[in-house]
């Protein structure tokens, strides 16, 4: 039995010079020739470590998360670290999210010290540590989607030595590959739908349980519009940059964005998930509201982060050419993640050792599940303690 340590929470800041072309979001970070990093770092009181885990997500902050701080009372040195697009992934570069997450791995091994950095990828951080550490150990990027330059494969990018991946999806493309809803007919005025791909419209003959073909028919028609914005995306990005005038980028909604049949028909890629129900609350109202995935985007954007052609934030094409041990965690109540990416991923991934789990009717948060968040935080530590990354 571990025993367990009152945590300690300390505010991190980092900052390194980078020059833009112009500026990505409103405030400090990227301005003035330099990005300006946050994070919170959790450690156990009295108790050192020459490992560090790295909560990193592309968009979000993970220090509410229970996970993080749970890991910490067990002993473990925890940061949360924020990508300079927190809370705000509109204008969300996934090479420079890559050059974030590679400056707190300096950070922590030449100024805290650390022997070993441990990635833990949850959910949307899933794929940003698989395709980070790609990159570290054979980096090959030097320029964006868009053809921006940016320096991935000079930039000395430091490898992690593990990559744990929990309740975690391929990537923010393929997720959005999977939710958009194909029943928009034009993104300029979207009311003007396809009934029979509508899935929130009760006139749609087609109704669950789906049949495999009509599941076949909504999922291309999903892809066609996915390509349709990418390809109206480049055209327009080419149509600014041949003009040479001060006008780079372009700002854009994407409607109804969170239709994925999965949320109501429970026997579809089957997992014990609440039906009618996703982790952000009711698909439907999910679906036209402002939280949806890629609502908000830009041109340079939707083609590093949502573009299931372009990304480079691909979980499947990162896992191929990782070597790093790798724990990938599947919460079988998961609202989130579909059930098939954690087993797809695993199968995909060129690690020599590499271990899958399921956490049984565990749900994307771990929401009022004080011991399944137990059972997790167990089991990523009697990993980690096996390949002599934590002490036991």
């Amino acid at each position: 039995m571990n025993p367990t340590f009152n945590v300690q929470a300390e505010w991190v800041h980092l900052e390194y010079e980078e020059r833009a072309a112009f500026t990505e979001t409103y405030g400090f970070s990227g301005n003035q020739g330099a990005v300006n990093l946050e994070g919170i770092r959790f450690r156990p009181e009295g108790h050192a470590s020459d490992t560090l885990m790295i909560f990193m997500h592309p968009a979000s902050t993970l220090q509410l998360l229970p996970v993080p701080r749970a890991m910490a009372a067990t002993g473990a040195h925890v940061l949360c670290a924020a990508s300079r697009y927190a809370k705000n992934d509109t204008a969300l570069i996934m090479e420079k999210v890559f050059l974030d997450l590679g400056a707190y791995i300096r950070h922590a091994k030449e100024v805290w010290g650390y022997q070993h950095v441990v990635l833990v990828g949850w959910s949307g951080g899933g794929a940003l540590a698989v395709s980070y550490q790609a990159e570290a150990e054979d980096p090959t990027i030097t320029h964006t989607p868009a053809g921006d330059p940016v320096n991935i494969k000079h930039g000395g990018l430091i490898p992690a030595d593990a990559i744990i991946y929990q309740a975690a999806h391929l990537s923010r493309a393929h997720l959005l590959a999977e939710t958009i809803d194909p029943s928009v007919r034009d993104e300029l005025k979207p009311d003007e739908r396809d009934v029979e791909l509508d899935i929130y419209d009760p006139r749609n003959p087609n109704q669950p349980p789906y049949s495999a073909t009509y599941i076949a028919r909504y999922r291309a028609a999903q892809l066609a519009r996915m390509r349709r914005i990418t390809a109206w995306v480049k055209d327009t990005l080419a149509e600014l940059k041949a003009r040479s005038t001060g006008e780079m980028e372009r700002g854009f909604v994407v409607h109804r964005t969170l239709a994925d049949p999965r949320f109501l028909d429970p026997a579809l890629d089957a997992n014990d998930r609440k039906p009618n129900w996703c982790y952000m609350g009711n698909p439907e109202t999910v679906n036209n509201g402002p939280v949806g995935l890629a609502r908000f985007s830009t041109l340079r954007s939707w083609l590093s982060q949502w573009s299931l052609d372009d990304s480079k934030g691909n979980g499947l094409e990162g896992a191929r050419r990782i070597r790093v041990p790798l724990l990938v965690i599947e919460n079988s109540a998961d609202d989130a993640a579909p059930p098939a990416h954690p087993r797809m991923l695993f199968d995909a991934a060129g690690s020599p050792d590499k271990t899958f789990k399921v956490i049984k009717g565990a749900t994307h948060y771990y929401a009022g599940q004080p011991e399944l968040l137990k059972e997790a935080t167990a089991l990523i530590r009697d990993w980690l303690t096996q390949r002599k990354l934590l002490e036991a």
